[in-house]
């Protein structure tokens, strides 16, 4: 999703009330499968437009994404790819993504 597909998705969620959060990686180290910019619109429902590279990764901050809505509090989260689910699913990446996760209001 190019920035301006974004700042329109982000106007209408505004000017409609729904409920959703902004996910940004804000930092890498190693190999990622998005880099630093790279943004998700996570909705109430759990639905999402954009990606910060999928997998179970993304799931983790989908997750992380519902939390600050229900509490319109940012949380940042890391996503780590050197271990785990991630390295043993075959995952070609194994380095870390810093994400932080805004409510929009």
């Amino acid at each position: 999703m190019n920035e301006l597909e974004l700042l329109k998705r982000i106007v209408s969620i505004r000017s409609s009330g729904a409920q959703a959060a902004l996910a940004t990686v804000i930092r890498t180290k190693g190999s990622t499968p998005r880099k630093v910019g790279a943004k998700m619109i996570v909705y109430g429902d759990g639905t999402i437009d954009g990606t910060i590279g999928g997998g179970c990764g993304e799931g983790e901050v989908i997750e992380i994404a519902l939390d600050v809505i229900a509490t319109q509090k940012c949380a940042q989260h890391i996503v780590d790819l050197t271990t785990g689910l991630f390295y043993e699913d075959g995952g070609i990446c194994g380095g870390l993504q810093y994400v932080f996760i805004e409510p929009i209001h």
